[in-house]
């Protein structure tokens, strides 16, 4: 391998180490010394390594988290519409519970030459995580693009729905029908979607019905993206005496309405839900579900737009800054209230003193009830 690389690097005026960068994918590395490192293997005979072989032009791949959160495969199916109308093959990549992860769906996707990627709430969405490796994509001269997410980190197009205004749709239609204890049931506190919608939710309970931060705050529960999650959370929230939740998926919300059910609740008569996607089919749910509708349709259009300009166009590599600061764009999209069955006005305690309403632990009462003992 020693002598392969010297004859390279002679052959290409480099030195051994900026052979090595550009072999291995490693960012740094000017395209015009790449492309020079590059037509030495050619000239020497080596064979490129699959990672560094001319980029297919119709393939692009789209990574998704999962598929059984119906908006991902709405996420699939206009991505994959749009990048079809330009002549471009989708190749969908989905990580599974123990299956493959970001990482090594990425890796794939490279090894087969795609033109470029799109990731829809990846890892660049969660602030723990390690952002080195999309600037390690980007130094292997792949464009991309992330939706649902943000980090300052990153050079590279951001497409995302604004998350504090959606919340605040909600929590301004539940508050208008007159619920003063609305809760707020959403996945981990790490990922930026989530921080953004307590944001939104602080803010619009200041503002509709005066409450302070740290009592908002104690109505907000975190849980996970999924029908479970979205019951265990409700459970709480109507334990400590919301009248109302809105819930960060329409899976969670579907859950939300099971926890007022097992408590003997109706919903929107005792609890109103509200979810949050708009998912297909979520207009036929008993009851229809009241929801915020992500712009999935323009989202995933203008995904694939950002990213075929960053295919097109040439992507920076080496330090200056000034070259590729302008990649870093966030591009926000304006979500939508949809009011359907789920929602409704809370209901009022009987001046007499039974009438039906909903005690703080979640039990609904009925005055017709005989009083044990």
């Amino acid at each position: 391998m020693t002598a392969r690389l010297a004859d390279i690097a002679v052959q290409a005026g480099v030195s051994e180490a900026t052979v090595s960068r550009v072999l291995n994918g490693k960012p740094g590395v000017s395209a015009t010394t790449r492309q020079s490192v590059l037509a030495a293997l050619d000239v020497l005979g080596y064979e490129r390594p699959v990672r560094l072989r001319q980029r297919s032009a119709g393939l692009v791949g789209l990574i998704t988290p999962e598929l059984e959160n119906p908006i991902f495969p709405a996420f699939a199916q206009v991505i994959g519409q749009a990048l079809t109308r330009q002549g471009y093959t989708p190749v969908l990549a989905t990580q599974t519970p123990g299956g493959s992860t970001e990482d090594e769906l990425t890796e794939m996707l490279v090894d087969r030459g795609v033109a470029g990627i799109i990731f829809v709430s990846g890892l660049h969405a969660d602030t723990t995580a390690d952002m080195g490796r999309y600037e390690a994509l980007r130094g292997q001269g792949v464009p991309f693009v992330l939706i649902n997410g943000y980090s300052d980190k990153v050079q590279a197009p951001f497409i995302s729905p604004d998350d504090g205004v959606a919340i605040s749709l909600a929590v301004t239609h539940l508050a208008a029908l007159g619920h003063e204890r609305i809760g707020l049931a959403l996945g981990p506190r790490r990922f930026v979607p989530v921080q953004r919608k307590i944001e939104g939710f602080l803010r619009a309970m200041r503002e509709q019905l005066g409450m302070d931060p740290a009592e908002a705050g104690e109505l907000v529960q975190h849980s996970l993206y999924t029908l479970e999650g979205g019951q265990a959370a409700a459970g709480a929230l109507l334990e400590r005496g919301c009248t109302a939740v809105v819930c960060a998926s329409d899976m969670m919300a579907l859950g939300a309405i099971r926890a007022a059910r097992q408590r003997g609740l109706e919903v929107p008569d005792d609890v109103s839900v509200v979810g949050y996607d708009d998912s297909p089919l979520i207009a036929f749910t008993d009851p229809p579900l009241t929801t915020i509708r992500q712009p999935v349709q323009a989202m995933g259009q203008a995904a694939v737009r950002a990213l075929l300009e960053e295919v097109g166009g040439s992507l920076p590599e080496g330090p200056p800054e000034s070259s590729r600061a302008p990649l870093r764009t966030e591009f926000v999209f304006h979500p939508e209230l949809v009011v359907r069955g789920s929602t409704a006005s809370a209901r009022r305690p009987d001046p007499d003193g039974g009438g039906g309403t909903a005690s703080p632990s979640g039990a609904r009462k009925a005055v017709q009830d005989p009083t044990p003992g």
